[in-house]
């Protein structure tokens, strides 16, 4: 707009007809004005300017008064996480953009202070634009956990307090085909060759004696199974099934000896299992089969997990105790929003409301073949309504986490009694309607007005992603879930609990980037011991060193990047430099003592985030700096693909990197990425300690300018280690990502003291992750979040 300033005040006094159209246009021309009378006062040779004088005269022009943008010149808004000293050194090197470099630093100091207390850091978005506690729906995760434990509720599914293997019962067979119990115990694993022996040959007879192991299995991870069962007789798999075989060999037929079928098991809970073994003529002495009784006995159970190598199913995942078989969702739902790092349930899609609808229909029709079990009814007629009711009642309870009122009583369960045509028809309908409605299907609606049953609920979705159990219900019942110390007690007692290893275990997975398991895939002539077995051994290796981590009574986040501990085994072993047996099974061993520096280094992290043939210091940098530093990495403004080492022969890796981010648009963010990523450089493609690249000496020094200002120095990734684990940036970014991972809200919408509370208690408790996590499960339970008031509730009922 080219008026003068008498042209637009007399525009202003002698406001047209049209006046209301082209009102934006009038305060757009009278905030360019104001902007320009700011920019063009005259300066006295003897003014001292704040550093929001600064900004307004020299900055607001481009930025906006209050830093939110300007389409024509800088559409995007000032906020993000440098430090006060970052944003000094980039406004004296960078700016203004078509005179960078005239400003002082002085001035630039003063400039930067002001745009970060005022609109740029974390804090100050959160004075201006409060956080809210969004409304949640249950994520995928979630609702597949919570339907498993809602249908073994019933029976008060108890969790195994004892591992170690399965019970096993060993029978001699007589010629009448009865079994006669000779052995009981409890066997670690199914791994047995007894020739033409057996057993006990002195008291079972070698050609006629049959094995039962039954108990219990743990997956370490969510995702396909395949189980693997090795015999040249009979035998019969029951996985999480009580009538059909996963594996049915019991009826044999030719010569093979291998069988295999795969299942899809969530992590966090036991499942059924039952493994029947028999060699026997069943009394039958025909000649040829007398021969045949003769015949070798031997079976073994292995396992090939997701993304891991097949090995004999281990005694930690097993035990003697019989759960019953749970309800495992075929139905598929649609992936769940991660934009923001972890997974959220704040959109409702059609294809999401579509596959709620479909799992409502698996669960109504898992009850009804199952009416025996749940109702002790196989048959429903008129005598059995009361009872049928009463598994109703229990279940919507269950589901909505709280007891009925009258009017919800007569419309989820009175009232489907009264209108179906048959009983299996009204329980169909009941399990249909709690299943689809919203005191089911979202969180978080009590708001301002929550109550004991809101804070056991958000306990258990924060620490299981599930519903309450029977010990929290019954603290409920009691007033025992009212004050913060009484939530404390449940909390720790929860965090003993299998769902709770697993949602940790997988928040260090995603944290770290390996939860999605990818090929991997090297050079052959670079690395000609690198295989898909090695491969799948260094992603077992990762999560039995995280694992062993975890369990420690001290769970003391600083050794997670400290520890120069892991897992090995025969195959691994020569590759990383360890002496074991061929056929050694994984064992913790120490492995580059002074090097290596706990999860960062361990080697499977190390190859996944290289390339082919050589190291990647920009993957390993922005892992540092995303993941455990928490810092905001923009994404490149055009994809480059790295410079391949044949371009430059003469040139290490580091030195590739250098020259390929030299350029100033690429520095704003490699002069962060880069010095945290070099420090790996002594570790090559597969994670293998190496002192030289490219025939020159390593040079593993890197360098880090912390939020506040402070400059570190490393010489390697031990040095780099040591420094993250003591950084309390480093502390700040794990509390407020594990808190999101959890609770599935931003931390700041819990109130300003949410974050530096948790991180204070964090140190108080030793670094404790397992604490940690309880500690933010109690305060999100208790707290009253912004931004839900006590009348928001989803529609419906």
């Amino acid at each position: 707009m080219n008026c003068r300033n008498s042209e637009f005040l007399a525009l202003m006094s002698n406001k047209p007809r049209n006046w209301p159209a082209i009102m934006p246009l009038a305060r757009l021309a009278s905030r360019l004005l104001a902007l320009a009378a700011v920019a063009a006062a005259p300066l006295r040779g003897d003014e001292t300017l704040t550093g929001q004088q600064i900004y307004e005269r020299r900055c607001a022009k481009c930025h906006g008064v209050q830093g939110e943008g300007i389409a024509e010149h800088y559409a995007k808004p000032l906020a993000g996480d440098r430090s006060a000293a970052e944003l000094a050194a980039f406004i004296a090197k960078s700016m203004p953009p078509d005179m960078p470099g005239s400003c002082s630093e002085a001035d630039a100091r003063l400039a930067a202070a002001y745009i970060f207390d005022a609109f740029y850091a974390p804090p100050a978005q959160a004075r201006r634009q409060p956080p809210r506690i969004e409304l949640a729906r249950l994520t995928a995760r979630q609702y597949q956990g919570t339907i498993a434990d809602l249908m073994v509720a019933f029976f008060g599914q108890p969790t195994p307090d004892i591992h170690g293997g399965l019970q096993a019962h060993y029978a001699t067979i007589d010629a009448d085909g009865n079994g006669k119990g000779v052995i009981s115990r409890i066997d670690p694993e199914v791994k047995f060759d007894f020739g033409l022996s057996s057993p006990k040959p002195d008291e079972i007879d070698p050609a006629d004696f049959a094995i039962s192991w039954t108990g219990s299995i743990r997956p370490p991870a969510t995702g396909e199974y395949e189980f693997v069962v090795r015999s040249p007789n009979s035998f019969r798999l029951m996985v999480n099934d009580r009538k059909t075989a996963l594996i049915d060999a019991w009826v044999k037929s030719g010569q093979e000896t291998e069988y295999r079928r795969s299942i899809w098991l969530p992590a966090g809970r036991w499942y059924r299992l039952e493994l029947y073994f028999t060699k026997s003529g069943q009394g039958v002495k025909k000649p040829e089969q007398l021969r045949a009784k003769i015949a070798p006995a031997a079976i073994s159970l292995s396992w090939k997990p997701p993304g891991r190598a097949e090995e004999i199913v281990p005694a930690r995942c097993l035990s003697p105790r019989e759960v019953r078989e749970t309800l495992i969702l075929a139905t598929p739902f649609p992936p769940d929003d991660r934009s923001t790092g972890f997974e959220r349930g704040t959109a409702v899609s059609p294809e999401w409301d579509q596959a709620a609808t479909s799992a409502a229909l698996e669960v109504a029709g898992y009850v009804r073949d199952r009416f025996g079990d749940y109702c002790g009814v196989v048959v429903p007629d008129k005598q059995h309504e009361p009872s049928l009711r009463e598994f109703c009642r229990r279940f919507v309870e269950r589901a909505f986490r709280r007891p009925l009122t009258p009017e919800l009583q007569s419309l989820y369960i009175d009232r489907q009694f009264e209108r179906a045509p048959d009983l299996t028809t009204a329980v169909e309908r009941v399990v249909m309607m709690t299943l689809k409605s919203p005191r089911f299907l979202y969180l978080n609606q009590g708001g301002a007005n929550a109550d004991p049953h809101d804070f056991g609920s958000r306990l258990s979705f924060a620490l299981w992603d599930s519903l309450p159990d029977g010990s929290l219900m019954g603290a409920l019942a009691g007033g025992q879930l009212a004050t913060r110390e009484q939530l404390a007690v449940q909390a720790q007692r929860m965090a003993a609990d299998p769902r709770f290893d697993a949602k940790l275990r997988d928040f260090f997975l995603q944290w770290l980037k390996v939860d999605q398991i990818r090929e991997m895939r090297k050079d052959a002539d670079l690395f000609p011991g690198f295989n898909a077995d090695v491969a799948a051994d260094l992603r077992t290796s990762f999560e039995l060193t995280l694992d062993d981590l975890l369990a420690d009574e001290k769970a003391d986040f600083r050794e997670f990047l400290l520890t120069g501990e892991l897992f090995l085994n025969g195959r691994l072993a020569p590759l990383y430099g360890v002496e074991l047996p061929d056929d050694a099974p994984f064992r913790k061993v120490a492995v580059n003592a002074g090097e290596r520096a706990g999860l960062l280094t361990h080697p499977y992290l190390m190859a996944t985030f290289a390339d082919a043939s050589a190291s990647s210091p920009i993957r390993r940098g922005v892992l540092v700096a995303r993941s455990v530093l928490g810092r905001a990495l923009l994404p490149p403004p055009d994809a480059v693909t790295p410079l391949a080492p044949s371009l430059h022969p003469d040139l290490t890796t580091r030195q590739r990197v250098t020259l390929q981010t030299s350029a100033e648009s690429c520095q704003s963010c490699h002069a962060l990425i880069n010095p945290l990523g070099f420090p790996f450089e002594r570790f090559d493609a597969l994670g293998r300690l190496r002192t030289t690249d490219n025939q020159r000496a390593i040079d593993a020094t890197g360098s880090y300018l912390s939020r506040t200002g402070d400059a570190a120095k490393f010489d390697g990734a031990r040095s780099l280690a040591e420094y993250l684990a003591a950084s309390d940036e480093v502390h700040t970014a794990l509390v407020e990502k594990l808190f999101y991972y959890l609770i599935k809200q931003p931390i700041r919408a819990y109130g300003p003291d949410a974050l530096p509370t948790l991180r204070r208690r964090f140190a108080e408790q030793g670094f404790n992750i397992r604490r940690l996590a309880a500690d933010i499960a109690v305060l999100a339970a208790i707290a009253e979040p912004q931004g839900i008031p006590a009348t928001t509730k989803p529609q419906g009922n």
